[in-house]
């Protein structure tokens, strides 16, 4: 018995608290039907939750990418690939080229540092080319037949997903390969050839149909043909500026030159050569002309880098290869070996005006990186199709002014990267399936966010980042190897446990250690249940869960 100093009570109240009944609950008889039975004290309940991770929601292809991180984390690689396969055809090449906005909205990047899901997501990508994985089973063929037009990466996700769902797909494309900008405007330095190649014929091997070199003219000519069409030809037009140019001056455009690189004849761009434009296309040629033997590659852009739509990791490999950056600067003439470059500052409202200082630079060659367009000769004679600001007008199923006809990736209007063209692909295949069965579809609502202030962070070890490593040294701008190495399995089983499960429940036994009334069983690693006969609705259990799987509800609902 404590000491009466440490109770604070006087003898007389300890020898009436001797006196008082002992808790209701445990004057039960053993063995009635009210034994232990506390339920009838709450005022709340604790339910489970499943609620949406910011990586998951981030994901412009849709990827579940929290639960197949879970799988990664226990060496369960394959069912991590279906996993990612459900969503994304080309797991491989996305944990190469994706700017994963999924680590940027990370929770674990305002504790210490993000996941890495994208390194996570290549090396089981690659494990599944290594050893083979193939696609599992298909839905009964549905009799239906889909024209897809362009094999860039929405027309590939969409032919997969017809496919998976039981569709005769035939993709056309107008080029001699698969692959649309990701193997002619990426760098192979970036996306090796025998990556893409790999995880296309996984598609092919399927049953989808390539016809290549094949170019669609007129989609209402074909439209016929088909019980449906999804229009995805990618961007592959440079736009053009207005820039005086002597005749002997020797301007070539970014997409072109990145896609002469898949020919056999190499461009020739000289010692010195100049990138106008400040995207990752003008990146990606300024170090493609160090590799093609440019002693200097130099990239002028009118605002500041901050302001670069280039994304600061692509800039800062450019810098570490050698690629000079000349911000604030824009040229109004080129002629011969030399262009004229006007020095730019920023109005008050942030856009680039020129001052009437101008120097002059030389350059061998100037490659204009200035954007790219569509070309969308295809629609202008289709009924119904309606253009606006160079993209095909859509409605929310992805279709078009013309019944049967959808379109996604680069000729609609959204911002154009890999993953958001992979993510109209699955997106347009669930509708135009809805479509073959006369159905319409619906999108399932999604779960409330995971904040990170439902958290306990502190619940979760210190645990460093795993970096990637890069090739360095003056072999790296020289030859066409993949400069970023991926992660081997250990730092990958470690990065893939780093994630902190945001929302979901992952078999952590909190909630079961810390009842105080033993109101939790337990069914399997990741499943539990209350018992609210016995559950007193003290809310600990949703206090110490470290994820914020546990809510507490009132009562009555």
């Amino acid at each position: 018995m404590k000491k009466l100093e440490e109770t604070k009570m006087t003898p007389a109240k300890l020898e009436l608290k001797k006196e008082e009944t002992i808790p209701f609950a445990i004057t039960l008889e053993v063995g009635s039907s009210l034994e232990n039975e506390t339920g009838s004290w709450r005022t709340e309940r604790p339910v489970y939750v499943s609620n949406l991770p910011p990586c998951n929601k981030a994901c412009p292809a849709g990827e579940n990418c929290q639960q197949w991180l879970f799988y990664a984390e226990e060496g369960r690689y394959r069912q991590a690939w279906e996993q990612m396969m459900a969503d994304n055809p080309l797991p491989a090449v996305m944990g190469r080229v994706c700017y994963h906005p999924c680590q940027t909205a990370c929770n674990r990047g305002m504790v210490d540092e993000a996941v890495g899901i994208n390194a996570i997501e290549r090396f089981v990508g690659d494990k599944a080319l290594l050893e083979g994985w193939t696609v599992g089973l298909l839905a009964p063929e549905s009799g239906k037949k889909v024209l897809v037009v362009g094999a860039g990466p929405s027309g590939l996700s969409a032919a997969y997903h017809l496919r998976r769902m039981g569709h005769t797909v035939t993709v056309r494309d107008a080029g001699p390969m698969a692959g649309g900008m990701m193997r002619f405007g990426i760098p192979s330095y970036r996306l090796p050839r025998g990556i893409l190649d790999q995880e296309v014929k996984r598609i092919a091997d399927m049953g989808v149909t390539f016809e290549f070199n094949s170019k669609v003219e007129n989609v209402a000519e074909v439209a016929g043909d088909f019980d449906a069409v999804f229009l995805a030809i990618g961007a592959q037009m440079g736009r053009h500026a207005d820039i005086p140019a002597g005749d002997s001056a020797k301007v070539m455009d970014a997409v072109d030159m990145l896609a002469d690189m898949e020919t056999d004849e190499k461009p020739m761009l000289g010692r010195r050569v100049v990138i106008y434009g400040g995207g990752n296309t003008a990146v990606d040629a300024a170090r493609t002309a160090k590799r093609l033997g440019a002693e200097e590659a130099i990239i002028v852009y009118r605002r500041t880098r901050d302001r670069a739509p280039a994304h600061d990791s692509e800039i800062m490999e450019a810098e570490e290869e050698g690629v000079m950056m000349k911000w604030l600067s824009t040229i109004k003439h080129v002629d011969g070996g030399a262009i004229k470059i006007e020095k730019m500052v920023l109005n008050e409202e942030g856009f680039p005006v020129g001052t009437g200082e101008y120097e002059e630079l030389g350059a061998d060659s100037v490659i204009m990186a200035l954007g790219q367009e569509t070309d969308l000769g295809i629609v202008e004679k289709a009924p119904g199709i309606e253009v606006e600001k160079g993209v095909v007008k859509v409605d929310s199923r992805m279709m078009t002014g013309m019944k049967g006809v959808f379109a996604g990736g680069d000729m609609v209007p959204s911002n154009r990267t890999v993953t958001i063209a992979i993510g109209h692909g699955k997106k347009a295949a669930r509708c135009i399936d809805a479509y073959l069965h006369g159905e319409e579809y619906q999108a399932r609502d999604k779960a409330p966010d995971a904040a990170i202030k439902r958290m306990n962070t502190w619940y979760y070890a210190d645990a460093p980042r795993q970096i990637r490593d890069k090739i360095e040294g003056p072999r790296r701008a020289s030859t066409f190897d993949e400069v970023v190495q991926g992660l081997d399995e250990e730092s990958a089983v470690f990065e893939a446990r780093r994630c902190m499960s945001c929302g979901n429940c992952f078999g952590c036994d909190n909630c079961f250690g810390v009842c105080p009334d033993n109101a939790i069983t337990k069914i399997r690693p990741t499943q539990y249940v209350f018992k609210y006969d016995y559950c007193k609705g003290c809310g600990i259990c949703s206090e110490e869960c470290p994820c914020g799987a546990i809510s507490m509800v009132p009562e009555n609902i």
